[in-house]
């Protein structure tokens, strides 16, 4: 359980800290004139990238680095993961994410306020400032949920699937301890394939945690129940969408993927054993001298 607290903990901490660089670090430091555009999207999605890769090398060698109560959920459905851990692992993937978000917060307050006062905005106004913590769909979807919940299954199910593939050692997986780095590429890919529509969560600790901080914190109905000018009540959508998506993810990848390769084992088995079974007896040519 510490070792999941701590790696969703680095995980939140330079993944919000990398979208508090791209909003409202740079800007409010003198150190960028223009207005956010696509380098920032670069920083987030490399940040957060970066920080799945480093928050499993932290938690992977003792828990199995799940830090995302999706891949739990999924482990515990098709890869015998023990069910009477989900729940534990699922609450301190939640706390970890929490107080992350907390300590972003306070190293960024100074910036998210004066970022704040200079558009005029009141703190439960600012969906910029809040977007450094939690997610929101795109003004392109309007009113509509189900667009930003068939993104979520969508991104989560990439995620699963690329991530079984990447630790199941009868595949092409990667050699030495390199997993978690390219688990870490899979997210910056669909960051930057997929992560505006709906900001790409695929991990309902990371979005719920910094979610509940920022609603203790002054964000408001933006944070809880997730209300603004074209969306409401978001609040379950990067919840229930990762969790459907990561099932989705990691039955694709067994039905066209894992099915084979167990069948390829079983055949491998088969052929050893054959290969041992003895051969028909000799006859000595001398046995009758």
């Amino acid at each position: 359980m510490l070792a999941e607290f701590l790696g969703t903990f680095v995980l939140i901490l330079l993944g919000c800290g990398s979208v508090a660089v791209a909003v409202v670090g740079l800007p409010g430091s003198g150190r960028q004139a223009v207005a956010f555009g696509p380098s920032n999207w670069l920083i987030i999605a490399w940040g957060w990238g970066l920080a799945v890769v480093f928050g499993v090398y932290v938690s992977g060698g003792v828990s199995g680095g799940h830090i995302n109560p999706a891949v739990t959920l999924a482990f515990a459905v098709r890869r015998g993961f023990p069910w009477k851990k989900v729940l534990p692992y699922w609450g301190a993937q939640l706390l970890g994410a929490f107080l992350a978000a907390a300590v972003v917060f306070y190293s960024y307050s100074w910036a998210i306020n004066l970022f704040n006062d200079k558009a005029g905005l009141a703190r439960d106004k600012s969906l910029a400032t809040f977007s450094i913590f939690a997610t929101f769909p795109a003004e392109y979807f309007g009113s509509s949920w189900w667009g930003p919940f068939l993104d979520q299954i969508i991104g989560t199910a990439i995620l699963l699937v690329l991530v079984c593939a990447l630790i199941d050692t009868r595949n092409s997986g990667p050699l030495s301890n390199l997993a978690p780095f390219l688990i870490g590429l899979v997210v910056v890919a669909i960051g930057l394939s997929i992560g505006t529509s709906a900001g790409y969560a695929i991990n309902p600790a990371r979005d719920f945690g910094p979610r509940l901080w920022t609603y203790f914190l002054g964000w408001g109905d933006i944070a809880l129940p997730g209300n603004f000018q074209w969306f409401s009540n978001y609040v379950w959508i990067p919840i229930i969408g990762p969790l459907a998506g990561g099932l989705v993810g990691i039955l694709v990848y067994d039905l066209f993927i894992g099915k084979v390769l167990t069948g390829r084992a079983k055949e491998e088995e088969v052929e050893v054993l054959r290969a041992e079974e003895p051969g028909p007896a000799r006859e000595d040519p001398g046995a009758d001298r």
